[in-house]
């Protein structure tokens, strides 16, 4: 399977995720809590990032797999867990010999743009009966800071590519339809408010936007980008930042479904 990036997809900076963005993979020890692996079973970790939750499932003795459309990712979850197996390929379109027991996804989802193929990828590699177990950006996830983004943006004529910066944050009703389509059965499903403390303090926001808003800022010059953050941190400074530290609007959607 082919490793290419398009254009308009995103690019990650491994370095900085795990230096500056730890928040991302903590705060998926609750949803472990729920995918409850046992020893001896056969997990896969969809949108592994760089195999930190891969790596504490392997400790409770289950064979885990961690794949990630990102050769970036998988090259610095290989360096930092060498004894497990990681692998790169699309969400859509993966396949593997043996079916797992589960699938496990911690904020990943919303970052892929085909949501029927992924829900048929992971049915595919599910055995009958075997659990789907996931968390990502739910409606409304991070809308205060999407919308001053994009204001700024567009009130300095920037342009920025819709497609690339488009994201799957689904309600429960849309996202409990697409898999009950695909025949799942969904057994669990909450969606829920979680303001989320951004690493770096001062600079927690800018850090943020530089790693997970890059496709947005893209065709903004290097010389003006400083600015633009700037005046995206003032429209949103009332409200997301207290006590020296930047808290975003995230709201996520944890889900657990059967395969039928």
């Amino acid at each position: 399977m082919s490793d290419e990036i398009k254009p308009s997809e995103k690019r990650w900076d491994a370095s900085a995720y795990d230096s500056k963005h730890s928040f991302v993979w903590k705060y998926g020890r609750e949803v472990l809590e729920l995918l409850a692996p046992r020893e001896g079973e056969r997990i896969l970790d969809l949108g592994c990032g760089t195999g930190h939750l891969t790596n504490q499932i392997a400790a409770t003795g289950a064979t885990v797999i961690g794949l990630d459309k990102s050769p970036a990712m998988i090259e610095r979850a290989r360096a930092l867990y060498p004894d497990l197996r990681f692998e790169s390929a699309d969400a859509t379109g993966f396949r593997f010999d043996e079916p797992f027991d589960a699938v496990f996804s911690n904020a990943a989802i919303h970052w892929m743009k085909d949501q029927d193929g992924v829900a048929d990828s992971v049915r595919q590699a599910l055995k009958p009966g075997g659990r789907f177990v996931a968390e990502f950006g739910g409606k409304g996830n991070i809308q205060k800071l999407r919308s001053a983004l994009r204001e700024v943006l567009d009130a300095g004529g920037y342009t920025w590519d819709r497609e690339a910066t488009r994201r799957y944050y689904a309600s429960i009703g849309e996202y409990a339809t697409l898999l009950e389509a695909h025949g799942f059965r969904v057994t669990y499903a909450t969606h829920f408010d979680r303001p989320t403390k951004l690493d770096g303090g001062e600079s927690g926001l800018q850090k943020w936007l530089e790693v997970f808003a890059d496709n947005e800022l893209a065709g903004v010059p290097a010389a003006d980008r400083e600015e633009v953050i700037h005046q995206v941190e003032q429209r949103l400074r009332p409200g997301l930042f207290r006590e020296g530290d930047w808290f975003l609007d995230y709201k996520r959607l944890r889900i657990v479904a059967i395969k039928q």
